[in-house]
């Protein structure tokens, strides 16, 4: 699925978004409040430096629903291991939040999920 413009408004509107994973291990649907961020021209899915069931879920589950305006999408996973690409998005996403702490601690601790519409 190509991101359509209402698609794309939807989220430019709504940082906090929803999200449905499949559970790694019980392979039961996992439903997750989540903030969603822009960088580097694409969506992404991240939280601050620790582990996450919603990341571990979606390494051995990459396809998940994302919920955002009332819109069900389905939606792929891609999780970002290489560390030049965490840096230059970290890079744009830890500058804007003022709470987030060093950006090193990020870039070692933070999952970091690209969502892919297609």
């Amino acid at each position: 699925m190509t991101v359509t413009e209402e698609t794309r408004q939807a989220l430019e509107r709504q940082r906090t978004v929803e999200i449905t994973t499949t559970g790694r291990r019980s392979g039961q649907p996992r439903r997750t409040e989540i903030w969603r961020y822009r960088a580097a021209g694409r969506y992404w899915l991240t939280g601050s430096p620790g582990s996450r069931d919603w990341y571990a879920n979606v390494l051995a589950h990459p396809e998940f629903t994302l919920h955002v305006a009332g819109l069900d999408l389905q939606v792929r996973g891609r999780p970002v291991t290489n560390e030049d690409e965490r840096v230059l998005v970290f890079g744009e996403i830890v500058p804007t939040l003022d709470w987030a702490g060093s950006l090193e601690s990020w870039i070692t601790g933070s999952p970091l999920l690209e969502i892919e519409f297609g």
